[in-house]
């Protein structure tokens, strides 16, 4: 039990209440039969004596809660401008439900960046600005709720470790030790998934780049979604685990949890069709690349970005073979997996389109057909271990 000065407050243990009762039940009766027939002393009964034969005590239990509670725990967390909250209470739990909503939706929506490059008949690679837009607005409101976890915990309490060992433990509840329990464990962890990355590179990194804009956006935008979008998986495990240790279970009924196990499923396929798209775009252009440099000095690589426009680059259009060579009936080069992308034309196609047949591909996990490259075999490897 805390003090009036303290910021702890002690629980006590369940077992320490039931061996109290239980030597409360050991007394014998004829000791209570001796002190009934003696006048009630108001000494006798303190605090902590375990009998009090004229008026009974209340119990242990009862005090302690009524104490830490009503008294300790209500005054301190919600006393001035200092508002905490108990990480077993009801607040939390709801609080983790309603992230853990926010964070599938995020890793649902991150995957749709890797879907803004695409082609054009023309042999060059466009950038879709308008989808571009609104998944930055969708994703910026998703983000608020990362940092809005953020600063709840800045005010969740915690339970100090070396009170666990005598039962519940103290709720620590100093604004203090709570920021640097938080800065020294998962608040960089928590900053990292809470950046608006894709944002950052998009409207900041992609219009700056100058020279080889095609492949580096791809490369940098790649990046950013990758290093952001496994923190962001990582972060539900933990989520997961609090709400079952709550609660005892993931959900309150068995639809909501096949449901929920569908909708991991569905992640994965969903990453899946993501990225095969996205390479397939990547390995159209270094087809393009390759037929280019057999070409000569009258092809440049700039010519495959859609927002260059001159006389050269038609006259070269006109004169080149490579919508010829760049095929997949064509030996000229191997398009591996990517082969049924080109067949049905995904990356000229609309974003709906794109988006169900990949999703569809995802579901499929892959058809496995020869191809030279290691990196592909090696993907393929990696699906079927997930499989």
């Amino acid at each position: 039990m805390a003090c009036c000065g303290s910021r702890n407050v002690r629980f006590q243990n369940d077992l320490e209440v039931q061996q109290l009762k239980a030597i409360s039940l050991e007394i014998p009766s004829t000791a209570s039969k001796s002190h009934s027939k003696l006048p009630h002393d108001p000494r006798k009964c303190k605090l902590g004596s375990r009998v009090c034969p004229e008026r009974p005590c209340r119990s242990i239990r009862d005090r302690v809660l009524s104490r830490a509670f009503s008294e300790e725990l209500e005054s301190l967390m919600h006393s001035g401008s200092h508002i905490f909250f108990d990480p077993r209470g009801r607040v939390i739990h709801l609080w983790n439900k309603i992230f853990l909503t926010a964070c599938l939706l995020s890793l649902f929506v991150d995957p749709l960046f890797l879907y803004l490059t695409g082609t054009q008949q023309n042999m060059c690679i466009e950038f879709k600005h308008s989808l571009a837009l609104m998944l930055s607005v969708i994703r910026s409101l998703l983000d608020v709720f990362y940092a809005a976890h953020i600063c709840l915990r800045f005010r969740t309490a915690f339970i100090a470790p070396s009170s666990r060992v005598f039962g519940r433990g103290e709720l620590v509840i100093q604004p203090y030790k709570i920021a640097m329990r938080y800065l020294s464990r998962a608040f960089w962890f928590d900053l990292i998934t809470a950046l608006p990355l894709p944002q950052f590179v998009i409207w900041v990194v992609v219009p700056m780049l100058k020279e080889s804009a095609t492949a580096n956006r791809k490369d940098i935008l790649r990046f950013s979604i990758i290093f952001q979008y496994l923190p962001r998986l990582f972060q539900i495990f933990p989520l997961t685990r609090q709400i079952v240790m709550a609660t005892g279970a993931m959900t309150e009924n068995a639809w909501a949890s096949a449901a929920y196990n569908l909708i991991l499923y569905m992640l994965a396929s969903h990453v899946l069709g993501a990225l095969w798209y996205l390479f397939s775009v990547q390995r159209q252009e270094a087809c393009w690349r390759e037929a280019c440099n057999l070409e000569g000095p009258m092809c440049r690589t700039e010519f495959f970005d859609c927002n260059t426009v001159s006389s050269n680059r038609t006259i070269w259009y006109e004169l080149s073979n490579i919508t010829r060579l760049c095929t997949p009936d064509n030996s000229f080069y191997q398009f591996g997996i990517y082969a049924e992308a080109f067949n049905y034309k995904l990356t000229t196609s609309s974003f709906t389109q794109k988006y169900f047949y990949c999703f569809w591909w995802g579901l499929k996990n892959l058809r496995f057909e020869i191809t030279p490259f290691a990196w592909d075999r090696i993907w393929r490897r990696a699906c079927t271990l997930e499989r």
